[in-house]
């Protein structure tokens, strides 16, 4: 198995969507590439830090690539706003990939580069790609929040488009 980490948005949005992919085994909320031992979820909606809302994807390489999951990745969020994932603003919502080896350093760069010679977006792509420091686990409601919640306003009216456009 291999893990991949990545920061689109709001985490739930993300664990979403990661989830719904044949190969993905697990993924996970949590805060990544910040300050502080153990934030919480309040220091990280401070934007004081230095975290970003992130899911650590567990996949299996023989059924989905690490390519596969950049590509989902980029389709499924607006990577061309610094900062921000629709009304949700702040650091903590930058997008970003946390890559733990060259091969995904080199790979996360080289599909940023077709993207932007292909004019995929009208915008620049202004994704960070930085090695992950630190992962942290989000508190247990964070786990699987779409599933656990479909009916909340956020889920039904954020996450419930984002996953149509996936199954398109």
């Amino acid at each position: 198995m291999n893990i991949a980490v990545f920061g689109a948005g709001c985490f739930w949005c993300v664990e979403a969507i990661f989830s719904q992919l044949d190969g993905v085994i697990n993924v996970e909320s949590g805060y990544s590439n910040g300050n502080t031992e153990n934030p919480t979820y309040e220091q990280v909606c401070s934007g004081q830090s230095g975290y970003a809302e992130v899911c650590r994807i567990t996949f299996n390489p023989d059924i989905i690539s690490f390519n596969e999951l950049l590509k989902v990745f980029f389709e499924t969020h607006n990577p061309t706003t610094l900062n921000q994932q629709g009304a949700d603003i702040g650091t903590q919502y930058r997008s970003g990939i946390y890559y733990l080896n060259k091969s995904q350093k080199s790979d996360a760069e080289q599909y940023i580069k077709k993207i932007t010679k292909s004019k995929f977006f009208k915008d620049p792509v202004v994704t960070e790609v930085k090695m992950l420091n630190n992962f942290y686990l989000a508190e247990e409601y964070h786990q699987n929040y779409y599933n656990n919640n479909k009916n909340a306003p956020y889920c039904k009216y954020v996450i419930k488009p984002k996953l149509d456009k996936l199954n398109k």
